[in-house]
């Protein structure tokens, strides 16, 4: 049953049945993920002009988690076994991340950034944040604070 007190009906035009505010926010997102990926590839090349712009975020993941088993990676970014060991392999002829036996489990295998790889990562991360400090020079530290904290949630739904 849709409009429960404790749950209001979405604003819609009369009669439309569409949803003027969840277009716009699709819309929006749309806009965003085309300049993300864009954006991702750019990335990708700078840190190593052989990087696919997918295995850039790998990259991103290592950094802020540290070692990480591949059927870990594979689960976090939804993808399988096979696409989440290529994009490693990949990596790993780049000389970007590397692979030893996991301690708790000498059957698994643990992957890191190499030294160049981490170098080369925060590198680029660091001028992307140069990026988007000067676009957003002209909004209010708090309102910088609140997309980042309606992002987290955004992501965090879409985990679960």
């Amino acid at each position: 049953m849709h409009g429960s007190e404790s749950e209001p009906e979405p604003r819609a035009a009369a009669g439309s049945g569409v949803d003027h505010e969840f277009l716009a926010l699709e819309r929006e997102l749309a806009v965003f993920l085309r300049r993300a990926r864009a954006s991702s590839g750019e990335m990708a090349r700078e840190v190593h002009p052989e990087l696919e712009p997918a295995a850039y975020g790998l990259l991103v993941r290592l950094e802020s988690a540290g070692r990480q088993r591949a059927t870990e990676l594979a689960a976090y970014f939804g993808v399988g076994k096979a696409t989440m060991s290529r994009q490693l392999h990949s990596l790993e002829n780049l000389g970007l991340v590397v692979r030893e036996p996991d301690p708790a489990d000498g059957r698994a295998w643990l992957v890191h950034l190499t030294d160049e790889g981490l170098a080369r990562f925060r590198r680029v991360r660091d001028a992307r944040r140069g990026r988007y400090v000067r676009k957003l020079a002209d909004w209010d530290r708090a309102e910088v604070a609140e997309l980042a904290r309606l992002l987290h949630q955004l992501n965090a739904r879409a985990e679960s």
